[in-house]
């Protein structure tokens, strides 16, 4: 049975690393709003140095971030560059 300290700890940890998880969340959104592909945003140090692959994969499946990336496939459509010439 985990004491009431355990328990306090282990909320203010969920606490600490749902903000972390926000923070890289924003930072993802602006980078593919500002024209990065996903896949290079995710290996920046910053993600890599605050989220582990499982926060990771949380991160990938917020609706904010599927929108950023909803949009820049819609503009890619609209100007009919695709990523795949450099």
């Amino acid at each position: 049975m985990s004491t009431i300290a355990e328990r306090v700890r282990a909320l203010l940890d969920d606490l600490s690393t749902d903000e972390l998880e926000e923070r890289v969340i924003e930072y993802v959104i602006k980078e593919v709003h500002n024209g990065r592909r996903l896949t290079e945003v995710l290996h920046d140090p910053y993600v890599r140095n605050r989220l582990s692959e499982e926060r990771i994969q949380h991160v990938m499946e917020n609706p904010e971030v599927v929108g950023a990336l909803e949009d820049q496939i819609a503009e890619s459509f609209q100007k009919r560059d695709f990523g795949f010439a450099d």
